[in-house]
């Protein structure tokens, strides 16, 4: 990769400690990138902030969490001023049934994967709107916010967290889409190599729904890390001129199944 493909751009990346988060981040840097990046637990940061080295500031940051939002936005702006790039990507994925399904199980995953998502559009899209009319010429074409979600087939009747854009409609998004001129487009992985199975099923069921899953992929494969994080480089900075795009990273699932 040419290493200052990126040069001067600045990222925000939610969940960046792992999976495809991670790789983003990693891709963005080799190009010469400032990156933003949160997780949760401090062994991942730690170990992230080794391996990503000094372009990158990693902290701890629950997207579940309000002031924890705030808190990054005002981060943000003091470690990279204007964004370029804010990639939501932190979400949870737990195992139960429907059964097994409690109101505590669904308030966590509502909190992080669909009420947080929705506080750091807003928060980071109000960080941006303060920042841009000194640099509004200069960055005008690097102005993109890409919202991650995860998506994949359940395995047996379990059912799994999936990041949810419910509460970001576009009657909701479209005033601030117009007012700060910003890029709001998604990417829509199916089943990547990220290890989240392994997290969050039981063991002798990860075996099975893998298989499965590459059974029933018409590359006949999972995808990796990085093939997620080229689809996020290129939403952000290559397509100038898409808006409200979903973009499938998923091996064709979506489209030939």
């Amino acid at each position: 990769m040419d290493s200052t493909r990126f040069s001067g751009r600045t990222a925000l990346i939610t969940g960046g400690t792992n999976g495809f988060g991670r790789a983003t981040a990693e891709l963005l840097i080799a190009g010469g990138a400032r990156v933003l990046v949160t997780g949760r637990t401090a062994t991942s940061i730690e170990e992230t902030r080794a391996t990503l080295g000094q372009r990158a500031v990693v902290v701890r940051s629950d997207a579940a969490s309000l002031s924890d939002t705030v808190a990054l936005a005002d981060r943000a702006r003091a470690e990279l001023g204007e964004l370029d790039l804010l990639f939501v990507n932190a979400g949870i994925a737990r195992s139960a049934s429907l059964a097994e399904t409690d109101e505590a199980v669904y308030d966590e995953v509502f909190a992080t994967n669909t009420r947080g998502v929705r506080h750091q559009h807003q928060r980071c899209l109000l960080h941006r709107a303060g920042t841009r009319s000194a640099h509004r010429r200069r960055r005008r074409r690097g102005d993109v916010d890409v919202g991650g979600e995860r998506q994949g087939p359940a395995a047996d009747e379990r059912l799994r967290g999936q990041q949810g854009r419910a509460a970001l409609d576009g009657a909701d998004l479209r005033p601030r889409v117009a007012a700060t001129r910003v890029r709001v487009n998604a990417i829509s992985p199916g089943p990547i190599d990220t290890g989240v199975l392994e997290r969050s099923l039981p063991a002798e069921v990860v075996e099975r729904s893998r298989a499965q899953m590459v059974a029933n992929n018409p590359m006949a494969r999972f995808g990796r890390n990085e093939e997620v994080a080229r689809a996020v480089a290129f939403l952000a900075f290559d397509a100038t001129y898409t808006t409200g795009a979903e973009l499938p990273v998923d091996g064709g699932v979506s489209q030939l199944l």
